[in-house]
């Protein structure tokens, strides 16, 4: 079974610098299984990040070469919807910091997008209090409108590319959190919707049901992006930033489901999947199996 409608863009962005396994996802993902599903493959951004060093002034990590690859993802982005018209294009990480050029390029036509942002983590450091100046810390900060200008509108883009009220976290940790962990989840503006990490595990089809409402008045569409850390570890350990408290991926697809099911759908994104903590593609595999369920409208 191939799932229709739907095609591939890789993005091994890794934000580190440091040539870290989130890089190594697309490929990993395509020889599990996933150019059998989605056999329509654009091929890879020619995303290069490989400075470590953070900037003096914000003290973001490889800023000048983020902002790049922004424009390198919407450009290629924009190449690969030539000729799709009518298909959806899923978009394999890499790290989250690839929404800095998933949003722009989804803006470059619409004058107002949505995001469902399904995270362990809220993603709203910014270059002074996150440990490593990655912006994968900070992504749904810069998203809506806090950072530095190179990133909160790269590629000519305006600030924000999405409106915080325009904006449903999911599944990030709320409880038994440590002081920083604390601290980044009452940076958050209170117009970003919340759904916590211990609501979807009590009632994940829900969740999603609720999530799909929240952003059913966004004409211009919505994008989906997954960050595999919003998994329990027990289900998916490979991951750079395992937080406990998350859920099964059975619980995760109910999730999802409405949200695949949303006519708003723009299209989706995967990220932080880690192959190399993944030698015998155990994990590749049963992150295959979920798509498959819901590129395919079986999530169950």
């Amino acid at each position: 079974m191939t799932a229709r409608g739907w095609y591939l863009v890789g993005a091994p962005w890794d934000c580190s610098g440091l040539g870290r396994g989130e890089r190594l996802a697309p490929a990993a993902l395509r020889a599990a299984g996933l150019s059998d599903l989605v056999p329509d493959d654009a091929g890879d951004a020619p995303i290069v990040i490989d400075d470590d060093r953070r900037d003096d002034t914000t003290g973001v990590r490889a800023l000048g070469q983020t902002s790049r690859s922004a424009r390198v993802l919407a450009d290629s982005l924009d190449a690969a919807a030539g000729g799709r018209a009518g298909r959806r294009p899923l978009v394999l990480g890499g790290d989250c910091s690839l929404l800095l050029g998933v949003l722009p390029w989804l803006r470059q036509d619409r004058g107002r997008v949505g995001l469902w942002f399904v995270d362990g983590h809220p993603d709203f450091l910014d270059g002074a209090s996150s440990p490593t100046g990655e912006t994968a810390d900070m992504d749904l900060a810069l998203l809506t409108g806090s950072g530095p200008e190179q990133l909160t509108a790269p590629a000519g883009s305006t600030a924000p590319l999405v409106a915080p009220a325009d904006v449903v976290l999911i599944g990030h940790r709320t409880r038994d959190l440590d002081p920083e962990a604390a601290a980044e989840v009452a940076r958050l503006p209170d117009s970003i919707r919340r759904i916590d990490a211990p609501a979807v595990v009590d009632a994940p089809r829900r969740c999603g049901e609720r999530a799909a409402a929240l952003l059913a008045d966004v004409d211009d569409g919505v994008w989906l992006h997954l960050d595999c850390d919003v998994l329990d570890p027990a289900a998916l350990p490979a991951v750079s930033y395992p937080e406990p408290g998350g859920p099964t991926t059975g619980q995760l697809a109910d999730l999802l489901e409405p949200l695949f099911a949303s006519p708003r759908l723009l299209g989706a994104s995967i990220a932080d999947f880690r192959p190399d903590l993944d030698p015998d593609g155990t994990h590749a595999a049963t992150l295959v199996a979920l798509l498959r369920r819901l590129l395919s409208g079986d999530a169950r």
